[in-house]
């Protein structure tokens, strides 16, 4: 199980990092709601997918 400590460095301060160092997609992979939460900061979307869907990767195609 994550500490709250350490969902608040995953949600809030390495999304903020990520986004100013230019990193172009960030995936967080929630096993407790069992989500997978992706950022994609080139389109400045925010999707969400169960553990049953497929979550496709924003910057490469088909992949």
């Amino acid at each position: 199980m994550f500490s709250q400590s350490s969902r608040a460095m995953d949600y809030f301060t390495k999304l903020f990092k990520y986004q100013k160092a230019g990193v172009r997609e960030y995936w967080i992979v929630d096993p407790a709601k069992e989500v997978v939460t992706v950022y994609n900061f080139e389109k400045e979307t925010m999707e969400q997918y169960s553990f049953d869907e497929d979550a496709p990767v924003g910057i490469y195609e088909d992949f």
